[in-house]
């Protein structure tokens, strides 16, 4: 069955954070420009059925599937960090994005992404969120590399994964408190490096977004953007 022969299932906050990310993609390999890309954008978090969400990318390439150009939107199962599901999120391939920069801004990646093997977050007095709860993994050890100066990045990984700190802190830190939780069977790795001046790495472990968290209101789930 088809995306298109479910045009009035309802779609989930990630649905919708998956179409964000490929506009973004394509915003920033210049097939969209910026209007197209905000109009796409903005009807994206407005939409609430598949049918309004799947031809905002019916024209643009997924990054590492060319062959399969639009989202798909279909659920899949046994993505949950709880039952140990870990095989089919370590997917491979080149990652939904390699970079995140806030100045003075903010920045998010959350829902269903793909981290690349290794990630840059930067951070000069603004902050930005790496949500891995419901991400793949392009391997079985990814690194983010967070450069936080008089600003900070927050990761939050999902129950069961590998994590490992050794970013350097100057009038600034990185969290620990996760480091040292043994892996669960299969789980990737995710290594935390990089350099805080007057800001700070944070590290935390969250099961999946709880039905209070999905139920804010949308302005204050809406993406930051790079």
């Amino acid at each position: 069955m088809t995306d298109d022969a479910v045009p009035d299932l309802r779609a989930s906050d990630a649905d919708r954070e998956r179409v964000g990310e490929v506009l973004r993609d394509a915003l920033a390999e210049g097939r969209l420009d910026m209007g197209e890309f905000e109009e796409r954008l903005d009807a994206a978090y407005r939409a609430r059925t598949y049918g309004e969400l799947t031809p905002l990318t019916r024209d643009l390439p997924v990054a590492g599937a060319a062959a399969s150009p639009a989202v798909s939107l279909h659920k899949s199962e046994g993505r949950g960090d709880e039952d140990g599901a870990w095989a089919g999120r370590i997917v491979g391939g080149e990652g939904s994005s390699a970079w995140a920069v806030a100045v003075m801004s903010g920045f998010q990646r959350k829902g269903r992404w793909t981290v690349p093997r290794r990630f840059t977050a930067f951070a000069f007095w603004g902050g930005g969120e790496l949500d891995l709860r419901e991400a793949d993994f392009a391997a079985g050890e990814v690194v983010i590399n967070c450069v936080a100066v008089m600003g900070g990045v927050n990761v939050v990984v999902p129950p069961g994964v590998e994590v490992v700190v050794r970013g350097i802190g100057i009038m600034g830190g990185f969290d620990h408190r996760e480091q040292g939780v043994p892996a669960a069977p299969g789980a990737p790795r995710v290594v935390i490096t990089g350099f805080a001046f007057w800001g700070g790495v944070g590290v935390e472990r969250r099961h999946r977004r709880d039905r209070a968290e999905r139920e804010l209101p949308r302005d204050r789930r809406r993406h930051l953007g790079h």
